[in-house]
Parts: structure tokens; C-alpha cells; sequence
């Protein structure tokens, strides 16, 4: 993988972070907060609900979290594997290619 290639793909998993980590981070919290919000002015009571369900949606985004964290964390070692990879290949290429060089004998 050429210099290039390898820092593209480090920033298309950067984005990809980013975007799975928001929406990790914004649609729990907002769904569990909006039903909860919904349950209480149907039923009424105390907002004890919303803040139970922000901390339960805080909870299960924590969890998330560390798993995607884990994945990303394998993907970004593979990209670097990748790159050590293909310079090893590179060099082998380099010397076998010395090696059948054929050079005039003095």
C-alpha cells in the first residue's frame, strides 16, 4: 500500500468514526428521552422517567461504544499491517530482482 493509499484509508475510517460515533451517541438519547417525555404527558408525573431513560440511553451508548471502539481498533492495525505488508513485498521484489541481474564478469 503506497503512502498515499494508506493515509486515504486512515481518513475513511476517521470519517467512518466520526459518523458512527455520533449517531451512537444521538439517537439513543433522543429516542429513549422522547418516549419517556411522550409516557409522562400522557400519564403525567415527575420527569423522574426522562431522566431514567437519559441514563439508561447513556448506559447502552457507553456500551456501544467500547464495542465499535474494539472494531475500529482492529481495522486501524490492519491498515498499518497492510502497509508493513506491501513494504516487505517491495523490498523482497527489490532484491530477488538484484539478484537476477546478470552483470558482465570482469
Amino acid at each position: 500500500m503506497s503512502k498515499n493509499t494508506q493515509d486515504r484509508a486512515y481518513a475513511m475510517l476517521a470519517f467512518r468514526i466520526i459518523g458512527d460515533f455520533g449517531a451512537i451517541i444521538a439517537v439513543p438519547v433522543i429516542l429513549f428521552v422522547l418516549v419517556a417525555q411522550w409516557v409522562e404527558g400522557k400519564y403525567g408525573g415527575e420527569p423522574w422517567l426522562t431522566i431514567l431513560a437519559f441514563v439508561l440511553a447513556g448506559l447502552l451508548t457507553a456500551k456501544m461504544i467500547i464495542k465499535k471502539a474494539k472494531e475500529y481498533g482492529k481495522k486501524y492495525e490492519e491498515i498499518g499491517k497492510s502497509s508493513n505488508t506491501d513494504t516487505r513485498i517491495n523490498a523482497n521484489v527489490a532484491d530477488n530482482a538484484d539478484k537476477n541481474t546478470t552483470h558482465p564478469r570482469n
